[in-house]
């Protein structure tokens, strides 16, 4: 379980240290991150992260298309959860 939080720990300040730096990226008009790096990155566990990043940082929060694709996998993750803990998978 020790590793398990670490790793969550791990993937949610790689997000968040990611989502800042495309900002930063954006605003120098530089290369950015992939949106599908952050979704993957979210999808297996980063979902606070990227959340916290996009609130503190400002970023993404505009983009209806980003909006749409974190929602889901957000709404996916929420499922996911409830089913494991009514013991349903």
């Amino acid at each position: 379980m020790e590793i398990f939080l670490l790793c969550f720990l791990f993937i949610n300040i790689i997000v968040f240290i990611l989502a800042g730096y495309d900002k930063y990226q954006a605003r120098k008009n530089k290369r950015r991150i992939p949106e599908n790096t952050l979704f993957f990155l979210q999808l297996i566990g980063g979902t606070p992260g990227l959340l916290t990043a996009m609130l503190f940082f400002r970023h993404k929060t505009s983009k209806t298309s980003f909006i749409v694709k974190f929602s889901l996998i957000f709404l996916l993750q929420g499922i996911l959860v409830y089913l494991y803990l009514t013991e349903k998978i």
